[in-house]
C-alpha cells in the first residue's frame, strides 16, 4: 500500500476516535458525578455566620441527626428554581437544612433570603470557595444528606426539584432515621 494513501487514513482515525469520545461522554448524567466522600465523615471546616443572630457552620455541627446541607450563592439562578423546593422540606417535612454560602457577597445573600424566604438553621459563609471544594463540590447549587454519625450519605449535584425530593430525598433520609 501506498504510503501516501495512509496518510488519508490519518484524519479519519482521529475522527471516530473523537466521535466515540463523545458519544461515551454524552450518555452519562452530569448529575450523577461519582462522589468519594459518600459514607466518609464531612470534611474538617468552619465558617463564619451569614446572618447575624444566626450561627455559622462548622464540622462538629453535622452530627446527631440527618440533615441536608446545601450550597448555594445568591447570583445563582438554579439555586433560586431550587430554593421553593428547600423551604417546604424544611417547614412540611420538618427537614433540618443548612448552608454553605459559596463564593457570593454577604450582603447579596441577606438580601437574597430576606427576599426568598430562609430554610437555613446554620449558613456558613465560603468567601474563597475553600470549605466547597473540600466537600467535593463542582458548582452551585449542590446539596447532600447527612447522617446522625456525620458522614455524607448522598450527594444531589443541580437544583433539587420535586420529583428529587418524592423518589430520592426523602426515602433515603426515611432510611437513615430508622
Amino acid at each position: 500500500m501506498d504510503p501516501w494513501r495512509l496518510l488519508y487514513l490519518v484524519p479519519l482515525a482521529a475522527f471516530i476516535a473523537v466521535a466515540g469520545y463523545f458519544t461515551i461522554g454524552l450518555q452519562r448524567d452530569p448529575r450523577t458525578l461519582p462522589s468519594v466522600l459518600i459514607d466518609k465523615p464531612v470534611p474538617a471546616f468552619a465558617l463564619p455566620a451569614l446572618v447575624e443572630g444566626k450561627p455559622g457552620l462548622a464540622t462538629a455541627d453535622l452530627a446527631g441527626e440527618v440533615m441536608l446541607v446545601n450550597v448555594f450563592a445568591s447570583w445563582c439562578a438554579p439555586c433560586k428554581i431550587e430554593h421553593p423546593v428547600l423551604t417546604r422540606l424544611a417547614e412540611a417535612e420538618k427537614i433540618p437544612i443548612h448552608a454553605i454560602n459559596y463564593k457570593d457577597k454577604p450582603e447579596d445573600a441577606r438580601r437574597w433570603l430576606a427576599q426568598l424566604g430562609d430554610p437555613y438553621g446554620r449558613i456558613g459563609v465560603d468567601a474563597d470557595g475553600r470549605a466547597s471544594i473540600e466537600w467535593g463540590v463542582y458548582g452551585v447549587p449542590e446539596t447532600f444528606i447527612v447522617d446522625r454519625q456525620g458522614r455524607i450519605r448522598y450527594r444531589h449535584v443541580g437544583p433539587v426539584m420535586p420529583r428529587d425530593v418524592e423518589s430520592t430525598i426523602l426515602p433515603k433520609i426515611r432510611e437513615l432515621r430508622r
